[in-house]
């Protein structure tokens, strides 16, 4: 027999327990969202603006040598990444303060330290307009992802599975920002990507539930609506776990063995695959009780 975290036939009295958990995520929620306008976020490079140098050394590259190396003559942040060969290196450098002149003597002082057996391939300056380009760039792609499920959904099921899911997925990425601006964690491209990722997750997750009520309520067409949420969720309790649990165990493996790179793009996954699989289980399917579902299906 089969691993089995969950057992068959499970009886979780989710609905039951609605108010409680609809209680403590809005108090989160409302300390997540107080952080964002209060607190902000810890912008990296990506954000902040810097000086941006793709660079091929004569060997191999020793990132960490590098990187200690560069953090000795600059002010700030500073990114290094291998870029497709072991000898080629993106760096990315936090602005410096001072203006244009403190980003040129910057460069140039890196250029003296790395020595003239380093070609560059690539040097720019990312001012801050390009920074302010990025953040919004970054909000569009949230908003819009956001509106398209709300859209697929809609099409998919019903209205109300549409609006349900637009305000799980809310739920999900205005959490995993929060976290960042509450644990003042480093707020990078990254943190877009994983944001991206969640929504997507908290979907797949969200449209099995869905799946599972859909065909309950055309079974089932007295049991009231409370009951069959309740056994929908329990129905694939099991698939939702095991799907998180295995790809949580990929992302930890490359959280801690993949190097402080690899570390920071897994971070923000496992934050938001841990949100996103809560939600679309405690948040996602309950909320369908505040709609006129079962008339609707009637019809």
């Amino acid at each position: 027999m089969g691993l089995q975290i969950i057992p068959y036939n499970t009886t979780y009295d989710f609905v039951g327990k609605k108010n409680i958990i609809f209680g403590i995520l809005i108090a989160v929620m409302l300390v997540c969202v107080g952080s964002i306008f209060v607190q902000g976020f810890n912008y990296g490079v990506d954000f902040k603006g810097g000086l941006l140098l793709e660079v091929r050394t004569p060997g191999k590259a020793n990132l960490a040598q590098l990187r200690d190396t560069l953090s000795h003559i600059v002010e700030g942040e500073v990114n290094l990444q291998e870029f497709g060969s072991p000898n080629d290196v993106l760096m990315r450098i936090e602005r410096q303060p001072g203006g244009d002149a403190a980003q040129l003597k910057a460069l140039d002082k890196i250029k003296s330290t790395l020595g003239s057996s380093v070609d560059y391939r690539r040097v720019e300056t990312v001012g801050p307009k390009v920074s302010s380009d990025l953040i919004n760039n970054g909000i569009y792609a949230i908003l819009w992802s956001l509106v398209a499920m709300l859209i697929y959904i809609w099409f998919r099921f019903e209205w109300q599975f549409g609006v349900c899911s637009f305000l799980t997925l809310a739920h999900d990425a205005l959490m995993l920002l929060g976290v960042f601006s509450l644990f003042h964690l480093e707020f990078s491209e990254y943190t877009i990507t994983a944001v991206l990722i969640t929504v997507t997750y908290s979907i797949n997750d969200t449209v099995v539930i869905y799946d599972r009520i859909r065909e309950n309520l055309r079974k089932f067409k007295k049991m009231p609506m409370g009951e069959l949420i309740n056994q929908s969720i329990n129905d694939t309790l099991s698939r939702t776990i095991l799907t998180s649990t295995t790809t949580l165990l990929s992302l930890l493996g490359l959280y801690f063995f993949g190097g402080p790179v690899i570390a920071a793009f897994s971070l923000p996954i496992i934050v938001g695959i841990t949100i996103g699989t809560i939600s679309s289980i405690v948040v996602s399917a309950p909320l369908l009780l505040y709609t006129p579902l079962r008339t609707s299906e009637s019809e």
